[in-house]
């Protein structure tokens, strides 16, 4: 059972996945915990280059590996790898991996041409790709008693400002995960909690966002601008601290205010 008086690891010596992040929000998250002196696994798809820059920045405490995170045996075969080179488990898991997808405004499928494909396509690669990170973890953080898992959600599925129909469904599927596998996983001294965020001002996917839509966003929000992925990392490394140690099955979302629980 969780002991409340149990030890609380610290970010610096923690062992975090964090999945997509060679790139975009990802890539600022793992940077976030890059700076806290954590030790990073930067999980990668496609974008080898981009993870391998970004384990130059602090090559003893980075590792970067290419896995697909809808692969279950490629997540544990990641997992382990991950553990054979820290000596270490890995203890705090970051869901972010995004199949591939564009915040384009008009652009997007429609509900009358939406194809049940696109939202198995985001279903598989959030939803699945969570469980399976989870599911290769939990062996490392029950011989700890302890850990961390922390999904990127989105303010979408409260405000579908833009119907965004397969991307918001697979999210929304996520925040219920998260509050079920908290349920289940809390005894175990694991916490499992969401960071949602609006529209960032700038990652890969929201470069295709018309800057109609950040305008319109931006004089929304009590403080009248878009939310940076910097900001957003910072919320991340919140539910990753010992300060978030009594806080499980939860979702905050981080948008300037433009969403209110």
């Amino acid at each position: 059972m969780n002991n409340p008086s149990a030890p609380q690891l610290r970010i610096q010596d923690q062992v975090v996945l964090v999945t997509g992040a060679a790139r975009g929000l990802g890539q600022h998250i793992a940077r976030a915990f890059l700076d806290q002196g954590a030790r990073v696994v930067i999980n990668y798809l496609h974008s080898e280059a981009a993870a391998a820059r970004l384990v130059a920045e602090a090559p003893e405490r980075a590792l970067a590996i290419g896995a697909d995170v809808s692969d279950a045996k490629a997540v544990r075969c990641m997992l382990e790898q991950a553990q054979a080179h820290f000596a270490q488990p890995v203890t705090t898991v970051v869901n972010n991996a995004l199949p591939d997808f564009k915040f384009n405004g008009d652009a997007r499928a429609h509900a009358a041409d939406l194809g049940w494909e696109s939202l198995q396509q985001q279903f598989d690669g959030v939803v699945k790709g969570a469980l399976n990170t989870v599911q290769a973890a939990l062996p490392g953080m029950c011989a700890q008693g302890w850990g961390r898992v922390i999904n990127i959600g989105t303010n979408l599925f409260q405000n579908p400002v833009v119907p965004y129909h397969d991307y918001t469904a697979a999210k929304a599927a996520l925040l219920s995960l998260t509050r079920t596998l908290a349920q289940d996983l809390g005894p175990g001294g694991i916490t499992v909690n969401m960071v949602s965020g609006g529209l960032l001002r700038t990652t890969d996917a929201s470069a295709a966002t018309p800057e109609a839509v950040f305008d319109l966003i931006a004089a929304s929000t009590p403080l009248r601008r878009v939310t940076t992925p910097e900001e957003f990392a910072d919320a991340v490394l919140f539910f990753a601290s010992p300060w978030s140690r009594a806080v499980t099955g939860q979702n905050l979302v981080v948008d300037g205010g433009l969403v209110k629980n």
